[in-house]
Formats: C-alpha cells, structure tokens, sequence
C-alpha cells in the first residue's frame, strides 16, 4: 500500500506578495515605471498585455512569478515573466530558490484551484486574502522531481500555446475567406473573380455594397418562411399535449448548434406540427451579444421531434432559390452582422431583432449553384477549425490527467530518465 500523500503550505514554499493600488497620479501611458495590473483584466493566454504603467509602485510583483487574481474570479492565474505593479485584485507568487521551483507551485495551484473557491467569501463578489493564499496546500515534493514535471506539463503548454495560435490564424484567414466569397463570389472554375478595383466591369453597386453583377439582392421575407417559437409559460386547454425538446437562445451560438442541455416543454399536437424543426432549417437568436447578433445555426435533425422557443426564429427557405448553409454563412458575414448591428434594438452589450427587422434583412444572392461553391469552400475551412478545435480539446484533457497523475504521485517521475517521459 503507498503511502498517503502529504502537503506543505505555500507560505513555506514562496514569498507571496499581495497587491495595493498605487496612487492614480504615478500611473501613466508612457511607459514609464513598471507596468500596472489592477486586477486580471490584463491577463492573456500565458502572460499580462497592459498600457498602464506606475512610476510609485506600493507592491510589486518579481520576475518570472505567478500572478494569481483574488477577487473574482478568483484563483485565474498568469505568468509574469517581468516586474509589475500589482492591485488590490492580484497576487504574486515566487518560489525561494533551492527550495521549490515556481512553475510547479502554479500547477499545483491550478490542480487544486477549488481550495481557494471554497475558500472565497464576499457579499458582493468573492475574494480570498492573504491567509487563504498562505495555507494553500502544495504536494510535497523534492526539489529536482517538482522541476521535471514543471518540465513535462510545460512541454504540453507548448503544444496548447501552439494550437491556440493556429486557431487564431485559422480564423483570422476565416474572416479575410469570408470577405472575399460574399464580395466577389466564386466561379464556374473555382476561382474569386478578380477584385473590384482590377474589373469594375463585373460588379454592380448596391444598397448593401459592391457585388458581383450576376448576383441579386432579395429581402429574407421573400426567400423563406420565418416563424417564432412557442412560448414558455402559456397557459390554455391542452387535450392532446406532449413532452418534446425545445431549442432555447443558449442552444443556437455562432455558427453551431449547443446540444449538451436541451429542456423540454409540452405543447399540443397541433403546436408540434406547426413549430416541428425539419432538416435544412436555419435557426436564428432574436437578440444576445453584439459579436453574436444574428448568428445563423442549420438544423440537421439532430433531435426528432424538437420545437424552437420564441425568442429562436426559424428561418426556413423556400423555392429552392436559397440554400440553407448559405444564409448561415452570410448572416455571420461582415456584411450580414452590420444590418443586424444598425438595425437592432440595443442596450448595454446586448442587442435584439423582431420578425420585421429578419424579414428585412438583404441576401446578396448568387446563383443556386454559386452558393453551393461558397458554402464548399467555407464548410472545408470550418472543417479545418473543428479538427484544431478538437486537438486542442485533447491536449487540455491529456494536460489535466497528467497533472492530476503527477501532482498526487499517482505517476511518480523517475530522475534518471533523460527525456520528458513520467513512467509509472
């Protein structure tokens, strides 16, 4: 039988510095003095990006410290590979030297994040002091064996950042792809007809902007059906009622469908045959975030039978005239999300559209064939994106089993090895 696992308290391990807000006329623009986190606003993937700086800093971090916030959320840390002036909304954390290695005491730290949650307390938002953060428990473990796993799930961390990084470049050119299909389409051979300003003869201007002369535009209320979903909490005589799934504004995101929590709700037959989704229906959110306003989702039949709640219309074309994927794609365009964005009713950073304003949305519309060369295009990138997506899900996972593996000894990591490998 191992034996049990044993702790030593943070304090023990590392010099922690707590933050104080230093006074407003030392902060600055021009980068002078050592640059100034409030709190972890600041934070980035890895490491802080700030503008402020403070000539007089009260408290300051040391370099290549772990910055953690302390009031919420608490417990989101950062690398500070530099100085800074810290608030009162952050800490820092340096391991003495000889004694512990930094990285390691932030891993363990994340591992075990939820000591300091249950910790947090606060009337108004949650925070920890300076004892919560003292008594963390860090697994005790000898010097030269914490750097070797600071040096394997770093390894990971690597191939995160890296991942991360390629998505953000996957969807910048998204956008850039974007632009280029709804502004100069693609023809017969596949290729972007050239730019406006090479061939001013092959486009035309019009109330949404320069597009190819064979497209049209066409108001949505002309190309499709678009109906409201049933509404929550009506009351009335239902004989023939029955229990189906129904879609909320949290299920329909940008671009995709949220399927892991779908509630239920019951309504009569005669509702269920009127607001039953079928297949190539594109779903769209009556209101949310700026950047999210008019997201379009296509319904694949997921879920048989599944209604729509009425704050989701259903946009459902007609004719042939209009591919589904295409009005997806184009509501999330440059081009689509400005008329949702000028047109809405707007509060704070939220916005919203009623049936009107969807029927009065303009569709630049290639031919039936045009749009099925965009939507390939665009399909295939988004391919590229979701494959991305998910290695990164796996390194996060395979990241979090390492470090519960490590970080309890449940793995333990042989000295004399020479490469990153922990053997069991």
């Amino acid at each position: 039988m191992s034996e049990p696992q044993t702790f030593l308290q943070l304090c023990d391990l590392a010099d922690i510095t707590m933050g104080q807000s230093p006074d407003s006329a030392s902060c600055n623009t021009d980068e002078r003095g050592l640059p100034f986190l409030q709190g972890c606003a600041e934070f980035g993937k890895q490491s802080p990006s700030t503008e402020i700086y403070c000539l007089q800093p009260l408290r300051a971090s040391k370099p290549d410290s772990i910055l953690i916030s302390v009031r919420a959320p608490v417990g989101k840390l950062n690398w500070g590979e530099q100085g800074y002036c810290i608030g009162r909304g952050l800490g820092a954390i340096k391991a003495k030297s000889g004694i512990s290695d930094t990285r390691f005491l932030g891993y363990s730290i994340e591992q075990n994040v939820a000591f300091l949650h249950r910790r947090s307390q606060g009337s108004t938002f949650s925070a920890i002091g300076t004892n919560d953060i003292k008594i963390f428990p860090i697994p005790e473990v000898p010097y030269e064996k914490q750097k070797k796993i600071s040096f394997i799930l770093g390894t990971i961390d690597q191939a995160i950042e890296k991942t991360e990084a390629l998505i953000e470049k996957y969807q910048q050119i998204k956008a850039g792809l974007m632009h280029d299909l709804f502004t100069r389409g693609v023809t017969a051979d596949g290729q972007l007809r050239p730019p406006r300003e090479q061939a001013p003869e092959l486009y035309q201007h019009t109330p949404i902007g320069w597009i190819p002369k064979e497209w049209k535009v066409k108001l949505l209320g002309v190309l499709a059906e678009i109906v409201s979903g049933v509404t929550l909490g009506a009351k009335g005589e239902i004989s023939d009622e029955i229990e189906v799934p129904y879609l909320r504004v949290a299920n329909v995101q940008d671009g995709y469908l949220d399927l892991t929590e779908v509630k239920t709700v019951r309504v009569s037959r005669t509702q269920l045959e009127k607001l039953q989704l079928q297949f190539g229906d594109v779903l769209m959110n009556e209101g949310g975030d700026f950047d999210k306003l008019g997201r379009g989702s296509v319904w694949q039949e997921e879920i048989k039978p599944c209604i729509h709640q009425n704050h989701v219309f259903r946009v459902r074309p007609r004719d042939g005239q209009l591919r589904s994927y295409f009005l997806a794609f184009w509501s999330q365009s440059e081009m689509g999300k400005k008329y949702f964005v000028l047109n809405s009713k707007q509060s704070t950073n939220l916005a919203s559209i009623n049936s009107t304003q969807l029927n009065r949305f303009p569709v630049a519309l290639p031919s039936s064939i045009e749009q099925a060369r965009i939507e390939a295009r665009i399909i295939a990138h988004n391919g590229c994106l979701d494959s991305l997506g998910q290695e990164l899900a796996k390194l996060r996972q395979q990241k979090s089993g390492l470090m519960h593996d490590l970080l309890t000894g449940k793995v333990p990591v042989q000295l004399s090895e020479p490469n990153t490998e922990a053997s069991a």
